[in-house]
């Protein structure tokens, strides 16, 4: 869509009883903001009630402009996607929606890391999100506003859902037109973010509406587009452990060029989940440990 160019507060009409709202959250990792999506016209569902800020509070309230709302729905649980989930059930007497908390869907192996130690790294976790009502893969919702079915979805973190409405599908942070999806482990893990790829695949959609940027309107070709862009980086990793161990500093620093401003630790958390990726698939070693600073080794 090339003359997306939303103004955060104020509501852009995507299609017939969608809007979009803005949140003013710019960032390398955010884009132009996180988008929040209202659907419906006389009775509303919200997906992505984004990040804990006034000004956003008080623009999703009057693009609501005193409606009901049914269901308050949530992509996945990052600082700047759930937050004023809270605020605006509490406001609305809607209940919230989602996987399940921050640590829901999270991979043995990623669950294994964590109980080591290592931290989450990226757009920030929402420690305290738990939603009213858990979704399961496949589940359906009804309302004034028609039928969402949520779809399993993680990699971007464990607890990452889609949402299929009518030819379109609510995609949150794992397929956006902009850039590719951040993999950052613990909660992000890749072996499950390219199984969701796949997935999706098998989801016939006109468009994706994102949680960052515009809408994909070339659903099909961007899907394949990613994956093939995660096997070209995989292959870039292999290719750099082939001269010797290395790790994945090192990785980083073969592999990505010309990085931007504040995506170095991104990038860096990419490549050590390809690396994970390819550990649990048995192609490379790592001494002494499973760990952001172990030397990674292609085995013989």
């Amino acid at each position: 869509m090339a003359d997306f160019a939303p103004i955060a507060g104020k509501p852009l009409a995507l299609a017939e009883d969608l809007h979009l709202v803005l949140a003013p959250n710019p960032s390398p990792m955010t884009y132009l903001g996180t988008n929040t999506y209202i659907l419906g016209r006389d009775t509303l569902a919200i997906i992505d009630p984004g990040p804990d800020d006034p000004n956003h509070l008080a623009a999703v309230e009057a693009a609501i402009a005193g409606r009901p709302v049914s269901h308050i729905l949530l992509t996945h649980s990052h600082l700047d996607h759930s937050p004023l989930a809270a605020t605006l059930r509490d406001r609305l007497a809607a209940p919230t929606y989602a996987f399940g908390d921050s640590r829901a869907g999270r991979s043995a192996v990623m669950q294994q890391l964590a109980e080591e130690g290592l931290a989450g790294g990226g757009e920030g976790i929402d420690h305290r999100f738990s939603p009213d009502r858990a979704l399961r893969d496949g589940d359906v919702l009804s309302g004034a506003w028609g039928e969402i079915t949520a779809l399993h979805t993680p990699g971007h973190i464990g607890n990452h859902l889609c949402y299929v409405w009518n030819d379109a599908i609510f995609t949150g942070d794992h397929v956006m037109g902009w850039a590719s999806s951040l993999v950052s482990p613990p909660d992000g893990d890749l072996s499950d973010f390219m199984a969701s790829c796949t997935k999706l695949q098998g989801h016939d959609a006109r468009i994706y509406y994102p949680g960052h940027g515009a809408p994909v309107m070339q659903p099909a070709a961007r899907l394949a587009w990613l994956i093939a862009h995660r096997k070209t980086r995989e292959m870039q990793i292999i290719s750099t452990l082939t001269e010797k161990p290395a790790t994945p500093a090192q990785i980083t620093s073969a592999v990505y060029h010309d990085l931007a401003h504040g995506l170095a630790q991104a990038a860096e958390r990419n490549v050590f989940a390809h690396l994970v990726d390819l550990y649990t698939r048995g192609i490379v070693s790592a001494a002494p440990q499973l760990a952001t600073g172990a030397t990674f080794a292609l085995r013989e």
